[in-house]
């Protein structure tokens, strides 16, 4: 991979993986109600699921996936009642502290796991690998992988950073629960690319 290549690799994981999608807006809704520490599993799972999908759809899950609609359209229906399960968690969820029994973050492995019904997720790795290894050779696949592990790491802290930071400004019960109805509105929004296609 050329120089130029490399920078523009470098700048397109970095603008998907900052920008408001599923998990940066998981993410601020767990460091707000869990704080940074206890979402670490989270974003860990993110990174590391992520890099396993761009993996997967570079040794040609995707080929596979519009090979059979019927499947892609069961990965489209799950994505969908998964994703609203989670906007009603995050809408329902306790203040720091209240201890209820579903108040707990995400863990490393059911993030991970999370990033195979993202359809935000699916498109950043559909598209980094159709422009950065598309001749499917091993070396470009892993490259793109470490490229994001690398990036996205950094710039999903931020968000849960971010929540962390309105911990105190949410102690208040009303505004952490207007807060976390407007983080799972757009989670809900977020669905919006999906259901057009």
């Amino acid at each position: 991979m050329t120089y130029d290549l490399l920078l523009a690799l470098l700048g397109f994981a970095f603008v998907t993986s900052v920008t408001p999608g599923p998990n940066n807006l998981m993410l601020m809704a767990s460091g707000a109600n869990f704080g940074f520490r206890r979402t670490l599993p989270h974003m860990l799972g993110i990174s590391l699921g992520f890099v396993v999908l761009a993996g997967a759809v570079g040794l040609g899950l995707a080929g596979l996936l519009h090979g059979f609609p019927l499947a892609m359209l069961a990965l489209k229906a799950l994505a969908v009642g998964y994703m609203l399960w989670l906007a009603w968690k995050i809408a329902h969820a306790a203040a720091p502290g209240e201890g209820r029994a579903g108040g707990r973050p995400m863990s490393l492995l059911q993030a991970a796991l999370f990033q195979w019904v993202n359809p935000k997720a699916w498109a950043m790795a559909l598209g980094a690998i159709a422009v950065y290894a598309p001749g499917g050779r091993i070396a470009e696949i892993a490259l793109v992988a470490a490229i994001f592990s690398l990036v996205n790491l950094p710039t999903v802290g931020l968000w849960a950073w971010a929540g962390e930071a309105l911990r105190h400004w949410l102690s208040d019960a009303r505004r952490l629960r207007v807060f976390n109805l407007t983080m799972a509105a757009a989670l809900v929004a977020s669905l919006w690319p999906v259901l057009k296609m």
